[in-house]
């Protein structure tokens, strides 16, 4: 109600004017409410609101607590997304985000991918990490070849092909001494028929695999298809050394106020 409220008081400021004329070709329409809710936020953010205060309207409006992600877990992923953004690494027409939180263990569902536009989770599903990580839970993480292990941080999805495990998704990780070696370690999404809740049931957790973030092949191919060609993957995980130049809560404040900027523009030229 109040971010309702903020977006009203904010009409007259930005000047959004519906001109007494009944001819629809002589005036823009008038904004949604969505529309003003998003100056209201930008408005407020120039006056000093915190990325947090931001990035808990954005936590609440697509119900991040009740699909089980951490709001730490959250905050960093879209920090990096914001910043990912800003700095042209992401598809333009794609806003999804796609979080992995490996401090649960393997037997819950532990993934999640989040349209930041609509504020929607469209997937919350299992996912499988590497051998060499640890069993039921990922503990352990490594950038080196052979090793086995899934690799910590943000990476940007590329194009996908057909392996030995079917349809599958290319990823270039661009944390610095943490995923970059990702591609040429053939790090990529991927269904495994390990990774399912009958599985689960028989062993207490899931299969696991060389490093890869494996799916439930029943959902690979959609999940797949959906955030492929340049859209933001986070790995998060409790690693006190882990560090990401992508981080930066002041740059994502920047990025996400041109973005909300942007989709006004856009809208009001339709």
């Amino acid at each position: 109600m109040n971010r309702i409220i903020l977006a009203l008081a904010s009409l007259s400021i930005l000047s959004f004017v519906s001109p007494a004329t009944s001819d629809p070709s002589k005036y823009r329409s008038v904004p949604s409410v969505a529309t003003l809710a998003d100056a209201a936020l930008v408005s407020d953010t120039k006056k000093g609101s915190s990325i947090d205060k931001i990035l808990e309207d954005l936590y609440d409006d697509a119900d991040l607590k009740k699909a089980d992600l951490s709001y730490d877990v959250f905050k960093r992923a879209a920090v990096g997304y914001f910043n990912l953004k800003d700095l042209g690494k992401l598809n333009k027409n794609k806003n999804l985000l796609t979080v992995i939180d490996f401090n649960k263990p393997s037997r819950e569902k532990r993934l999640w991918i989040i349209d930041m536009d609509k504020k929607k989770v469209l997937y919350h599903s299992l996912v499988a990490h590497g051998r060499g990580s640890g069993d039921d839970r990922a503990v352990k993480f490594s950038n080196i070849e052979n090793s086995h292990m899934s690799s910590l941080g943000f990476y940007v999805t590329k194009n996908t092909y057909t392996g030995k495990h079917g349809l599958s998704l290319k990823m270039e990780g661009v944390d610095r001494n943490y995923n970059t070696n990702a591609y040429q370690r053939a790090i990529v999404v991927h269904g495994a028929d390990y990774v399912s809740e009958a599985f689960v049931k028989q062993h207490g957790r899931l299969g696991r695999s060389h490093g890869c973030p494996a799916l439930p092949t029943d959902i690979n191919a959609k999940v797949v298809q959906l955030i492929k060609d340049g859209t933001c993957l986070y790995i998060d995980a409790a690693q006190a050394n882990y560090q990401s130049a992508y981080l930066n809560p002041d740059n994502a404040i920047k990025s996400f106020e041109s973005q909300i900027m942007k989709r006004q523009a856009e809208m009001l030229s339709r």
